[in-house]
């Protein structure tokens, strides 16, 4: 037996995004997300981050808009690293953080505007996702 089917059998390899060294570092040096996401419009990090801070301030609209691009540029930067629309994203993977935030913000502005099947389907994926991951981001 190949061990090209052995894979096929364990499903795929979990995706592992890579390092978001400038927005990190502007992070920890305490620059704003939103003067950080200007730069580097691509890091679902960045949109997680301002989703988060929306939601704190209880501008839900805001926290949707901020959660649904990062959640979108998230998804193309795990098609850019070999993700074919099902498998692991581990959240242990710190560059993975940025785009399981944003798709678990996703998922409580759009129950919070009452969206029917959005919030359903958000928690599916970030429990096939990670199934740790809904807990980390909690805590």
């Amino acid at each position: 037996m190949s061990d090209e089917f052995r894979k096929n059998l364990l499903g795929p390899e979990p995706t592992l995004l890579p390092a978001e060294t400038e927005v990190t570092a502007g992070l920890d040096a305490g620059h704003e997300a939103l003067d950080l996401v200007e730069k580097h419009p691509t890091s679902s990090l960045l949109w997680a981050v301002l989703a988060e801070e929306a939601w704190k301030e209880g501008r839900t609209i805001d926290s949707y808009a901020y959660a649904r691009v990062g959640y979108h540029r998230g998804l193309d930067a795990l098609r850019r690293n070999g993700w074919r629309g099902a498998g692991p994203i581990p959240w242990e993977h710190e560059p993975n953080r940025g785009f399981l935030r944003a798709l678990y913000s996703l998922g409580r502005a759009s129950a919070a505007i009452g969206e029917a099947e959005e919030p359903e389907r958000i928690a599916k994926f970030l429990n096939e996702s990670d199934p740790a991951a809904k807990a980390a981001i909690e805590a």
